[in-house]
């Protein structure tokens, strides 16, 4: 024991002096560009976050161990949506054969301000007083935040800048037309060919002109629409069409060794004009484009802002490890990639095209049994270093350069140094392969994409609503064997409500559990298959007697799970889940609308109390 007892006082120690950079607006640029070369260099990367609120309360707004993928992906998608990243941790880390840890810790200060005025990223945002109460305790700079953070766009929104922005780009378009051009195109086509002909000729001959010439070439390039970009002579082409785009880019083709097409573009994304750039020669024509796509490149790192992290790690293919993968990765996307799709396989589908692997630490701590009641990062590591031997030797080169002050984003760094122990102790060995293009180790691919706190691997369809919980203690069954009930009195227990269901009708001699969602709603489970359907037609039928007539006079109502992913598919979300039953119950649209039955799937029942997983 005594050398437990030292390793941990160690981690104490040790953890207190870790520092992690901090990145604002003034040392965003030199401190992107280090991150780059880290996470080029690394074998993982940790993220975390600090968002301004969690999905709850109220409580069953939070995944839940009976949520299938989908309604427990809604829940997030929930979250995502209303809350806001103020800071976002990153923990680009390599390992080695000798439990050898090597991170390279950052902490970015977020805010979504409006630098192109155009309401982006954001207009407004929810936040939780007790999450805000929290950041400030442990020394958050708030004015920091809104006037130093670094701003982002996502990939959606930077599309939807760059269009509204109107920015004439170089034209990268095929010029292979798809059909045979009409008379009206032939016309176009001639007319087009004769201006710019002339135009062309004007330059050709100002070499040799004199000053009378001079002012009688400024006044035909008036008349041409003639003008200049970046120092060359251009001149701009109205079009109506995307046909007409295309028709004048396949006639340059035979002038294009010093004709630049430009494409200029409306505010709904179309192309209203075209601008014809001439160049000196050649290689002035190449020298133009390649200044035009560094120029361009640089004005989207403005917009894209902190993004590029995101970025950098998702072209790096590294895996990702963070604490709730599920919470987590639907604020990624929803910040970073593009607005979260209403279906959970869309979001997983989109998802894995940016990260391959996703390491979820709850899910890996999970397969140890003793961690079951461990929620948060600190406690999980104290738990670890009470109980087990696992030294891991951890180094961070950087630390000498970080200013002393108040430390943010220490879990990003945290759940690197989890992730060695937990796969000390598991026997899994950490260390990536350089084969193909996943970067990582075969003992650990049956911990990645886990879309569910609860549930195995998503991307099994077979498997796509299993869900399960932090216990050894569970029962697999299908949804559709479960039931919802309210209407009885505040204060009972799921003890008494299933001995008073069990005296109120024959149904309930058979085997059957109730756990308690929320103060006003319970959710039942019928083990034989068929059961729940016929208590579903009792509860529905006028032939209901004794004591089951009485509770139900006194305001017992049920219904079926399908009722429960409705509500969560279309987002009604009221504080107590009885009221949200009831309203998708009084609304027929709610049917119409949500469209879509509840997939076949399958949950796996717990014996314990509910587990609440926080979100840190």
């Amino acid at each position: 024991m005594a050398s437990v007892f030292q390793l941990r006082r160690r981690f104490l120690c040790t953890s207190s002096k870790w520092k992690v950079k901090q990145v604002t607006t003034s040392n965003f640029e030199e401190s992107l560009q280090e991150i780059k070369t880290h996470i080029s260099s690394s074998d993982y990367v940790a993220v975390s976050m600090a968002r301004t609120g969690s999905p709850s309360p109220p409580s069953w707004l939070r995944p839940l161990p009976f949520d299938t993928a989908q309604t427990a992906y809604s829940k997030a998608r929930r979250a995502a949506h209303r809350f806001q990243v103020l800071h976002f941790a990153v923990c680009p880390f390599s390992v080695s054969h000798s439990d050898k840890l090597l991170a390279h810790p950052y902490n970015f200060v977020l805010f979504p301000r409006d630098e192109l005025k155009m309401g982006m990223p954001a207009y407004s945002f929810s936040s939780q007083t007790s999450l805000l109460a929290s950041m400030a305790r442990r020394g958050f700079d708030f004015n920091a935040c809104v006037y130093n953070g670094i701003s982002y766009l996502s990939r959606a929104q930077e599309s939807a800048a760059k269009v509204r922005l109107g920015a004439a780009l170089p034209s990268l378009r095929e010029v292979k037309s798809s059909s045979s051009p009409t008379v009206a195109d032939t016309v176009f086509v001639e007319r087009t060919r004769s201006r710019i002909k002339h135009w062309r000729k004007t330059f050709e001959r100002s070499g040799t002109s004199t000053s009378r010439d001079e002012l009688i070439n400024s006044l035909k390039n008036i008349v041409l629409g003639s003008e200049q970009f970046r120092s060359r002579p251009c001149m701009t082409i109205d079009v109506c069409s995307e046909r007409q785009v295309q028709l004048i880019l396949e006639m340059l083709v035979d002038h294009s060794d010093d004709l630049l097409p430009l494409l200029i573009p409306t505010k709904s994304g179309t192309t209203h004009a075209l601008r014809i750039v001439l160049a000196n020669s050649k290689e002035d024509k190449e020298l133009l484009e390649r200044e035009l796509q560094n120029f361009e490149e640089e004005e989207s790192k403005k917009i894209r802002g902190f993004r590029e992290v995101i970025d950098s790690i998702s072209a790096s293919q590294k895996p990702v490890i963070c604490y709730n993968c599920l919470n987590d990765c639907t604020l990624i996307h929803s910040k970073f990639i593009a607005p979260l799709p209403l279906e959970v396989d869309e979001f997983v589908s989109s998802l894995h095209s940016i990260f391959p692997n996703v390491l979820d630490i709850n899910y890996l701590m999970k397969k140890h049994g003793t961690m079951r009641k461990v929620t948060n990062i600190p406690s999980a590591i104290s738990y670890l270093n009470n109980n087990f031997f696992a030294p891991v030797d951890l180094e961070i080169p950087d630390q000498a350069t970080v200013k002393e002050g108040k430390i943010h984003g220490l879990n990003a760094l945290r759940l690197g140094y989890l992730f060695m122990k937990l796969c000390s102790i598991l026997k899994i060995s950490p260390n990536v392969t350089d084969s193909g293009n996943k970067h990582l180790a075969p003992e650990l691919e049956d911990f990645t994409n886990v879309f569910h706190p609860c549930s195995p691997p998503i991307q099994d369809s077979s498997n796509a609503g299993d869900v399960g919980v932090w216990t050894n203690n569970t029962r697999k069954i299908s949804c559709e064997h479960l039931v919802f009930l309210w209407g009885f009195n505040l204060g009972i227990t799921a003890g008494m409500l299933k001995s008073l269901l069990r005296s109120s009708h024959n149904i309930f001699s058979r085997e059957f559990d109730v756990k308690l969602v929320d103060k006003s709603c319970a959710i039942v489970v019928f083990w034989q298959p068929g059961v729940s359907k016929q208590f579903l037609d009792i509860m529905n039928s006028e032939e209901m007697s004794g004591d089951l007539k009485e509770l139900v006079s006194n305001g017992l109502r049920v219904t079926s799970y399908e009722t429960y992913d409705r509500i969560c598919r279309l987002g009604l979300w009221e504080m107590d889940l009885r009221e949200s039953l009831e309203r998708a119950l009084e609304n027929s649209w709610c049917d119409e609308k949500s469209n879509c039955g509840t997939k076949s799937s399958e949950i796996h029942w717990y014996n314990d109390n509910v587990i609440n997983l926080d979100d840190l």
